[in-house]
């Protein structure tokens, strides 16, 4: 296993921990570094910041509610930055009935900003870094998220897989979104510390 981290100044580490929830794939070469490529019907702008783009993304208002609730709008749109792993309103719908209105309830606010800030690693890590990555670790790399705790990389092919400390994993379906302040990498679940 490849351990990863990337040492930033206390500012930013603040911000970075403060923050980060997610907003909006695998290394398909045909969709890497699309020029503004679509995701949820909408065109990703590599001009705009995360949370610029997240909020017109159909698929991902489950995740732009949760950024909100948990008070980390400011931090995505920092300068970063950063690499996004973001759930799809459908991976959210997978976990039991209740959950989401659960953790965007004021007093889980906590939780609720240490599941989001499991998605984020700090950096940019494309699909193309990530893959070399796992081949430099034999197979599998792990990252350490905003959160503290470390994902696991995997790729199969040319797909992309990240699994959780819980073990359960999530596809890369769409990689390599642009931003001005770092790269998103759409995934069908949702991850958790």
């Amino acid at each position: 296993m490849t351990q990863t981290t990337v040492r930033r100044p206390l500012a930013v580490r603040a911000a970075a921990t403060v923050a980060l929830a997610f907003a909006l794939g695998a290394a398909v070469p045909a969709a890497a570094f699309a020029k503004n490529p679509m995701v949820g019907g909408a065109p990703m702008y590599a001009s705009k910041n995360i949370v610029e783009n997240a909020v017109n993304s159909k698929d991902h208002t489950t995740l732009v509610a949760a950024v909100k609730a948990a008070g980390l709008v400011d931090t995505l749109a920092s300068p970063g930055p950063f690499t996004v792993f973001a759930p799809t309103n459908a991976a959210f719908a997978k976990l039991p009935a209740g959950t989401v209105e659960t953790l965007v309830k004021p007093e889980n606010k906590a939780t609720l900003t240490k599941i989001l800030t499991y998605h984020v690693v700090p950096g940019v890590y494309t699909g193309r870094d990530l893959m070399k990555l796992v081949k430099d670790g034999g197979g599998e790399a792990q990252l350490k998220t905003v959160e503290g705790e470390p994902l696991v990389i995997q790729s199969k092919g040319k797909k992309l897989y990240v699994t959780d400390a819980k073990g359960s994993t999530a596809t890369v379906t769409i990689a390599n979104v642009m931003q001005s302040n770092g790269v998103i990498h759409v995934i069908n679940g949702v991850l958790q510390p």
